[in-house]
């Protein structure tokens, strides 16, 4: 399977050879769907968390003799049918990460590019090294390419002038080719990566 390379002016440089192992696995909706819960559930803090009538402040005396009063008999202010009680059954800090192991991942990855590349969706790029850190300039370039919706733009980290020209931009995401995962793919209309991010990409999902 081929696709061209482009330069940012929208020229095609060469033809690339994409290895099918990789880009021309099965689709598996069931295993995107995974992976998708999975990086979501990720980024839950799990911080959430309400007091018991055994964490709330107040008096743990017997408010009213048990009987003869004419009242319902009380143990305790902090029971929770009082208001400022304690919570039943609230919520508490957890983990809501979901296991998944990583050739679940690998695949699930391969599956979600091998159906961008057939949604014409896979743009390789020679390199996004921007002379100019400027929104406005991206935002040309990737309009020219045939990129005009969300895309995901995957290069290095140490490239400032892209990770600053992209970062004011909504529709835009930069990431380290190390750090694709399913669901930046599948929310994502286009990725445009740079050819030496796709070999480092490849390298890995090979493995």
């Amino acid at each position: 399977m081929k696709i061209p390379v482009k330069n940012l002016k929208n020229e095609e440089v060469k033809q690339l050879e994409l290895p099918e192992a990789v880009f021309s696995y099965p689709y598996k909706e069931h295993l995107i769907h995974l992976a998708v819960q999975a990086v979501l559930a990720a980024q839950r803090a799990g911080t959430h968390k309400t007091k018991t009538r055994d964490e709330v402040s107040g008096s743990g005396r017997k408010l009213w003799r048990q009987k003869g009063t004419g009242r319902a008999r009380m143990g305790s202010i902090r029971s929770p049918i009082w208001r400022k009680g304690g919570t039943v059954h609230g919520p508490k800090p957890r983990n809501y990460d979901k296991g998944m192991s990583p050739r679940e991942k690998r695949n699930a990855l391969k599956s979600a590019l091998s159906k961008k590349v057939l949604d014409e969706g896979l743009v390789v790029i020679d390199s996004l090294s921007l002379e100019s850190h400027k929104t406005a300039a991206l935002a040309n370039a990737l309009a020219g390419l045939g990129v005009g919706e969300k895309a995901l733009l995957v290069d290095h980290y140490d490239n400032y002038n892209l990770l600053l020209a992209a970062r004011n931009n909504p529709r835009l995401k930069t990431v380290d080719a190390l750090a694709v995962n399913v669901y930046d793919v599948v929310d994502r209309a286009h990725v445009v990566v740079s050819e030496s991010a796709l070999e480092k990409l490849v390298e890995v999902l090979s493995r």
